[in-house]
């Protein structure tokens, strides 16, 4: 994860910088060499990767995997595409065959325009309405809103993959789903990807606090309820009508969800499963093919399609796995395990901390302390602003969710 730009136009609620860096509408810094900035980058990481050897649960073959850098996620800090000579840094990050993942706000849509192929653009959809843009994303441009709409609609015109990118922060951004609908059919993004905000802890420059997070499983809701605006305004017809959206991937751990084009990504229903098989995933190399041969002809064209690879069935939304890579073994915090592992519907706990049934008696019993609950916060979530514009939201169906057990 790297980044040419300390700076950016947007002061997010949600940013986990906590406003270090500096701001700014246009770039007025030195420029360095992009060449240089790759170089230097590429060294540090490898630098760092050395120093992890021996610690305790670094496996060696991936130790010795990541000195080779296959992967650059322009996201680490500021707004990269502010940077004057990003098309350059791109091209040396293409020619060491180091795929891109840029990730911008929005706020510098003639740049977007400008951009030569990356691997996957992604532009951050933080609200739905103007009015909510400027609460939590508190833009310096005064028309941050038309600018956000410029750019997504400057997706559609790519070839490559692009992402409408949301954050979910629970009481500022998790309603009005139709309006996020509405600016993903702007772009006809490529896909759709639903995150649930990671609490950094408490700063001067935001205000946030846990209650603001939500769980996987309200992420998932508020994904579906935006799979069925967008297909509405797909039904509805017309020019601008975006393509069919289906639930393609989902990450438990990552709190995320993906929609993907069915037209660009989906696959045959599995007679067995019932599920889609979707090729969401990337083939790297034949990417790096398409843009080097783009470098040489630049009136070359490739489409998302050209670098498609199969989804592996535990990624996909709905698997057992729930995002995990079997291969991998999953290490929970010393002796901290959930105290119940299964819910049904209203938030009641089911199983307990082996995954064991509850009796028909203890769960009527939990479901009697979360009535009581309810009459006192109500039901469904209630936000409150507390003094300062601190948001905080009570909600009695997740009361039983995030108690441990020591084993």
């Amino acid at each position: 994860e790297a980044t040419p730009s300390l700076a950016c136009a947007n002061k997010c609620v949600f940013c986990w910088r906590h406003h270090k860096n500096p701001v700014g509408k246009e770039w007025r810094w030195k420029t360095d060499d992009p060449h240089f900035i790759v170089e230097e980058a590429v060294n540090k990481h490898v630098s760092m990767i050395k120093e992890a050897k021996g610690i305790p649960g670094v496996q060696a073959d991936r130790w010795e995997e990541a000195h080779t850098v296959r992967h650059c996620a322009l996201s680490l800090v500021g707004e990269p595409i502010m940077y004057p000579r990003i098309d350059e840094l791109l091209a040396d990050l293409h020619s060491r065959e180091i795929s891109t993942f840029l990730v911008t706000n929005g706020q510098h849509p003639k740049a977007i325009e400008s951009l030569r192929p990356v691997t996957q653009l992604y532009v951050s959809v933080d609200a739905p309405t103007p009015e909510s843009l400027i609460e939590i994303d508190r833009p310096l441009f005064n028309d941050a809103w038309e600018r956000l709409k410029y750019s997504l609609s400057c997706l559609k015109d790519k070839g490559q993959r692009t992402v409408a990118r949301l954050t979910v922060v629970k009481g500022w951004n998790s309603d009005d789903i139709d309006g996020y609908a509405k600016l993903v059919a702007l772009g006809k993004c490529s896909l759709v990807e639903v995150k649930g905000v990671t609490f950094c802890g408490k700063s001067d420059a935001s205000n946030l606090n846990m209650t603001n997070t939500p769980w996987h499983h309200e992420v998932v809701a508020l994904t579906q309820k935006l799979q069925e605006e967008l297909a509405k305004i797909t039904a509805a017809g017309g020019p601008d009508a975006p393509p069919l959206y289906g639930l393609a991937c989902e990450h438990k751990h990552s709190c995320s969800v993906l929609l993907a084009r069915v037209d660009q990504f989906g696959g045959e229903i599995d007679p067995v499963t019932g599920r889609r098989k979707w090729k969401t995933w990337i083939d790297y190399p034949k990417f790096h093919e398409l843009a080097a041969r783009h470098v040489e002809d630049p009136t070359f064209k490739f489409a998302v399609e050209d670098y498609v690879a199969e989804t592996p069935s535990w990624a996909l939304f709905g698997a057992e796995e729930e995002g995990f890579d079997p291969t991998d073994n999953r290490h929970r915090k010393k002796r901290k395990h959930p105290k119940y592992t299964k819910f049904d519907l209203s938030g009641v706990p089911t199983h307990d901390d082996d995954g064991q049934e509850l009796s028909a008696q203890e769960r009527n019993r939990l479901k009697m302390l979360m009535d009581e609950k309810k009459k006192d916060v109500g039901d469904g979530s209630t936000v409150y602003t507390l003094k300062g514009g601190e948001k905080t939201v009570e909600d009695a169906s997740l009361m039983f969710r995030g108690l441990t057990v020591t084993k």
